[in-house]
């Protein structure tokens, strides 16, 4: 008598492959909005340090020379800024300072507004 023998690979079946699929799915539609909103934040931040030093490097200049508007790149010639702020979401800084300003320093980040008041 002859008795044959079958030899079973082991493999996934497609039901799992897809279970899979959707579980990966779900995880990266949870993570990216988060994602996003670090993004976001961390951009957000990085242009309010970046007005901070502007002002106190502007500060600094009224204080020493005495005048009362200074334009940015002004404040890096002169060695108050180190360097002029380099743009992380496309923000514009403004190009003139004004000693004891009414109104605070601001960018535009991404269609939200950021405000360092002194």
């Amino acid at each position: 008598m002859k008795t044959h023998t079958v030899k079973k690979t082991k493999a996934f079946t497609l039901v799992e492959i897809m279970i899979v699929v959707v579980i990966i799915g779900l995880l990266a539609a949870m993570a990216i909005p988060a994602f996003k909103k670090v993004t976001q934040a961390t951009q957000d931040k990085t242009v309010l340090n970046n007005l901070r030093q502007i002002q106190s490097a502007a500060d600094r200049y009224f204080l020493e020379k005495g005048e009362s508007t200074v334009d940015l790149t002004q404040l890096v010639t002169d060695g108050y800024l180190k360097v002029t702020p380099q743009p992380v979401a496309d923000e514009v800084y403004p190009p003139t300072i004004l000693a004891a300003a009414t109104t605070p320093l601001e960018s535009m980040v991404n269609g939200r507004l950021i405000q360092f008041k002194n």
